[in-house]
């Protein structure tokens, strides 16, 4: 099994008020993702996502498009190291 990667993910567009947080967890959860999801206070959504690298990588495809009502027009992706995540939180 792969060592796990963790990466931070700022999340641009329109992303508040459409479910995003939830359904970034149901996907999160379906693919064994640790980590959160949280809305910030300037219309962006931060999420952390740690797990094997294909399951990370999926998740981020997911989240270039999100769910059928977002609309998002950016990504900002950043490495970190693996803190041991464990289930996923909306914060």
């Amino acid at each position: 099994m792969a060592d796990p990667v963790r990466v931070r993910v700022y999340v641009e567009g329109r992303v508040q008020g459409v479910a995003f947080r939830y359904t970034t967890w149901q996907e999160a959860t379906r693919l064994g993702i640790g980590g959160w999801v949280q809305n910030l206070v300037d219309g962006r959504v931060e999420a952390v996502y740690e797990g094997t690298p294909d399951a990370v990588e999926e998740m981020l495809a997911w989240t270039r498009h999100g769910p059928p009502h977002a609309r998002v027009t950016s990504l900002h992706i950043v490495d970190e190291p693996p803190r041991g995540e464990q289930g996923f939180e909306v914060r």
